[in-house]
């Protein structure tokens, strides 16, 4: 009984704090909840008042920012794929030719000098690592001109040469250094089993360290593809005939300074040009996560 009297009140304070802590966590959870689909709401609303608005009247689009929408109007879609000389589909393949090089010159450029970075050991490593990493704080506005002229002298102005060659010779230096991170995280004893075996460094790099780097070349494409898909300035500067426009310059052609704009072709093929950059994001959105969590610690 005297051990009983003893324990039992002892037992009590140490209940009613795990008592409490639980219900302060069951009533955090659905907050927490609430706030994050706040959240969700309020950066996706933009996106979805532009679809509304692709099925209203251009009557009506400016008219309300709410999102009911009374009479869905088609016509829009229809209007805005045949709007210029070329169906609107024309300046998607320019656009999907463009992302192709640019996609397969980071893969291709960027994983071979990281290897080299993370691998090789030559003459002022350090300082040229240092130097590339210099590159990416460089704002696109203070290279273009110079750029510009360079491939002007090599008349590659109104072509896509000046949007995909640059990607062969690794010049996105983000792409280099996140794939160095990631191979710098593979152990170095599988290079030189490798290396017992007669293997040199190209057949390393292929047989070793590729297979071994698809979340990082999967996070390469996917990035590359939305930042080449949506780019409008350096196209801008580069492509002036409009047979070659992509998608981004085509749907600058639909606002016009002297007629009347038609907004609602423009939100409809702003729609349809959103369209692959969310079916390759959702398609590559697990290796992007991995290729993420496996360079941002090492």
């Amino acid at each position: 009984m005297t051990d009983r009297a003893l324990t039992t009140p002892r037992s009590l304070p140490v209940a009613r704090p795990r008592a409490a802590h639980r219900i302060k966590r069951a009533v955090r959870a659905p907050l927490k909840h609430c706030l994050l689909a706040l959240c969700a709401l309020t950066m996706l609303y933009p996106v979805l008042w532009m679809v509304v608005s692709s099925l209203r009247p251009n009557s009506e689009i400016f008219r309300s920012a709410g999102l009911a929408l009374t009479e869905p109007r088609l016509e829009n879609y229809t209007n805005g794929w045949s709007a210029f000389t070329e169906p609107f589909s024309h300046y998607m393949i320019n656009s999907l030719i463009i992302v192709t090089g640019a996609i397969l010159g980071n893969l291709l450029a960027c994983s071979m000098a990281a290897y080299a970075f993370a691998r090789l050991e030559f003459r002022a490593k350090r300082l040229w690592f240092a130097l590339m990493l210099v590159t990416i704080m460089l704002p696109i506005h203070v290279i273009i001109v110079p750029q510009y002229v360079l491939f002007s002298e090599l008349g590659w102005v109104n072509t896509f040469l000046p949007l995909i060659v640059p990607k062969f010779l690794a010049t996105d230096a983000f792409f280099v250094f996140l794939m160095v991170q990631f191979i710098r995280g593979i152990p170095r004893e599988l290079d030189e089993a490798a290396r017992i075996d007669g293997a040199g460094h190209p057949r390393i790099f292929a047989r070793i360290i590729l297979p071994l780097m698809v979340p990082a070349l999967a996070s390469t494409a996917i990035f590359t593809f939305i930042w080449t898909w949506n780019d409008f300035y350096t196209q801008l500067i580069y492509l002036t005939d409009p047979d070659k426009y992509t998608t981004p310059l085509a749907l600058r052609a639909f606002v016009d300074q002297q007629t009347a704009t038609d907004w609602g072709s423009v939100f409809a093929m702003s729609v349809v040009s959103l369209v692959p950059v969310f079916l390759v994001f959702l398609a590559g959105q697990r290796f992007l996560l991995r290729g993420i969590a496996t360079t941002g610690g090492k």
